[in-house]
């Protein structure tokens, strides 16, 4: 029982110095760590850059990002930083060039030009070359810079700008002279003109797929390309369908506190005008009494469609017979091909005919479409023998509901065929005649009393 428990305290002691030693092997290196970081005292020239009156390359080194690179610099080593003068960023830089460095995507040339206005050790201004010598110095972006000075004047030269405030700022770990142009690496303005002569950027022409036969499991051939002047792969009824060009634009989206279309007005302000503009009495009748097509199209304007109403005149709705008025359905069949589910104005649609030559609109008598086609001048309707043209264009357009007037009263190319009655022919039994030489011949048998024996006598 004593051996039991004096183990478990030896144990418990033996844990207990494992975690000291430990702690003491672990405080000396957390130490160390500690004592090589870096700490930007307030003296530092990356601190007075900052805080100095060359605010444009303050700001760039900012957008750069480069401020914890240039704090482990400044942390190695002296530096010496060539400050562009404000307005040599401001107004003497080309803004297609200022623009290309602040766009995200180049911000690794952004991070090159600046690094390469600095020079990892410190060159005071009467540490400056002579006027036979020429020195180069790398830079952190991994450029040289060369140092000249001018025979004449004696002037300072850095790269291919003048230094016009040397020892413009000094501190302990760095110096700022000041230069009258920002220098320009050879690496960034060559991304520069790649970038603008879209080299980097050109769209690569998609490609589809290979198709593979399943016959001989090969690769198919691609088509050849259309020969110019060969009619276009899309029907024309296809190739309008997306084209805002053809067609004007709509009226804008529902407004107003409820957030929709008011279709019953529009609908009535458009039948007043076809009153008010005459010749046009029996359509509107017929909408409003005969059908209920005007409740419909209220209705249908209101939930944001757009309509073009053909009105057949009064002269062409006088044609109708009875027959075709009287059967169930006729005058809603006969409105509904007269409503294209689409904004067209007398302009676009002439632009469209007189663009491909006939066009296929869709009408609400599904799935019947109406052709249009270009005919003296004019937009014409229809094919065949049932054709109207268009007489009175642009009667009413608000942006949803588009009146245009035609002379005749449409119906589908199916209805617009005769029907062939068949006639049935008698058919009539001939006798078979006989040659005039038998008949000769069973005559004078008959005369000679033997015609009984052959039977063609007969």
């Amino acid at each position: 029982m004593d051996f039991g428990i004096c183990s478990a305290t030896k144990l418990i002691l033996t844990a207990h110095l494992l975690l000291l030693a430990g702690f003491s092997i672990a405080l000396p290196e957390y130490s160390i760590s500690n004592s090589n970081s870096t700490q930007i005292n307030s003296n530092s020239v990356l601190v007075a850059l900052l805080d100095s009156h060359y605010t444009e390359l303050a700001e760039l080194v900012e957008k750069a990002l480069l401020l914890q690179t240039l704090e482990q610099a400044v942390g190695r080593h002296n530096v010496t930083i060539f400050a562009p003068k404000n307005e040599a960023l401001e107004r003497h830089l080309d803004p297609e060039f200022k623009r290309f460095l602040l766009e995200p995507g180049n911000l690794k040339s952004l991070q090159e030009l600046i690094l390469f206005h600095i020079i990892p050790t410190r060159i005071n201004s009467d540490q400056w070359p002579t006027h036979s010598l020429s020195t180069h110095h790398n830079t952190l972006s991994s450029d040289h810079l060369h140092l000249t000075r001018e025979q004449k004047s004696g002037e300072r030269i850095v790269g291919h700008a003048k230094v016009i405030h040397p020892d413009s700022v000094i501190r302990p770990d760095g110096i700022i002279h000041g230069i009258e142009r920002l220098l320009i690496p050879q690496s960034v303005e060559n991304d520069f003109n790649r970038r603008r002569t879209l080299r980097s950027i050109t769209a690569v022409k998609p490609e589809g797929a290979p198709e593979v036969d399943p016959r001989t499991n090969r690769l198919k051939k691609p088509a050849p390309p259309a020969k110019p002047g060969s009619p276009p792969a899309l029907p024309i009824f296809d190739a309008l369908a997306p084209g805002p060009s053809l067609a004007p634009a709509p009226a804008p989206g529902p407004g107003g506190p409820h957030h929709h279309f008011n279709g019953e007005a529009q609908v009535k302000d458009f039948i007043a005008t076809l009153l008010q503009y005459g010749g046009y009495n029996e359509f509107a009748d017929i909408m409003v009494n005969l059908t209920s097509l005007a409740t419909e199209m209220g209705r249908l304007v209101s939930e944001g469609y757009v309509l073009t109403v053909l009105a057949p005149n009064d002269e062409a709705m006088a044609k109708l017979t009875a027959e075709q008025l009287s059967e169930p359905g006729a005058p809603e069949q006969i409105m509904y091909y007269h409503l294209i589910p689409e904004y067209q104005t007398e302009e676009s649609m002439y632009n469209a005919v007189r663009r491909f030559g006939k066009v296929n609109y869709e009408t609400l008598r599904v799935p019947h479409k109406v052709v249009a086609q270009e005919a003296d001048g004019s937009v014409r309707f229809g094919s065949g023998d049932g054709t109207a043209y268009l007489f009175d264009p642009d009667i009413y357009t608000d942006g949803r509901i588009s009146v245009q007037g035609v002379d005749g009263v449409l119906f589908p190319a199916e209805e617009m065929k005769p029907v062939e009655k068949e006639v049935k022919v008698a058919k009539v039994v001939t006798k078979t005649r006989r040659g005039k030489l038998l008949a000769v011949a069973c005559k004078m048998l008959g005369a000679l009393g033997q015609d009984s024996r052959f039977s063609s006598c007969h």
